[in-house]
């Protein structure tokens, strides 16, 4: 009989001397078991908040989810994809608020699930529940794409004020929580950040001076150097 590396016996079954087989350390592969939870059910949990709220704010928050995912593909889109002379600080800017939003999709998720949900997951999914609109494949205007990332964060604040509201009314406090501390003040913060960028201000030269403003400036200098010049024959 041959003998393993820990000197137990082996037959020429692949049974091991103890009775167990080398089978029982591999994969099994192609399992397609039935889903332990459908989508919308709800579990119990002993958080201490009755069904019927669990499942409002799991209801709303996977709404929220699908477009913050949503919103999070559309960051990195335009970061790939943005062109023009603000290229450098909008390719950062971008990826930053993706990585944001990535950290509020997790904690998103982890509340429906811990609220006895499930979760939205698949692009799938998201693509047939979100309310933002799709953007073409390819590339568009700066103007443009930060237009439509302000219409996403402007349809995740409304949806994320009314769900809070509904959550603190019915005593979901960690979920209105959620919704405030977390998901509303960050894209409040990314709105104030991009909108800045089509404001349409002047770089070089301020709107309405033009040669008036060049004229007073001339004039000025003049005023001084004869200013100085009194001085010195003084």
């Amino acid at each position: 009989m041959a003998r393993n590396r820990l000197g137990k016996g082996k037959g020429s079954n692949g049974n091991h001397g103890d009775g167990t087989s080398a089978r029982e350390a591999e994969p099994i592969l192609h399992q397609r078991p039935r889903e332990i939870q459908k989508f919308g059910e709800m579990i119990r949990m002993p958080i201490g908040l009755d069904e019927k709220t669990r499942a409002a704010s799991v209801a709303n928050l996977n709404q929220i989810l699908a477009d913050t995912i949503t919103l999070r593909d559309l960051y990195k889109k335009h970061h790939w994809q943005v062109s023009g002379h603000t290229f450098y600080q909008l390719h950062l800017l971008f990826d930053k608020h993706a990585e944001q939003q990535d950290e509020l999709i997790d904690e998103l998720a982890e509340r429906i699930m811990m609220l006895g949900g499930v979760s939205v997951a698949m692009a799938h999914d998201v693509a047939e529940t979100t309310r933002i609109q799709r953007p073409p494949t390819g590339r568009e205007e700066v103007p443009v794409q930060i237009t439509r990332l302000l219409d996403a964060h402007e349809i995740i604040l409304k949806a994320s004020r009314a769900a809070a509201e509904e959550a603190g009314e019915t005593g979901d406090e960690g979920t209105n929580d959620l919704l405030i501390s977390d998901v509303v003040r960050t894209n409040e913060m990314q709105v104030w950040f991009v909108a800045e960028h089509v404001v349409d201000t002047p770089l070089v030269k301020t709107r309405g001076g033009g040669d008036a403003a060049r004229d007073t400036a001339d004039a000025a200098d003049a005023g001084d150097a004869g200013d100085a010049g009194d001085a010195e024959a003084e």
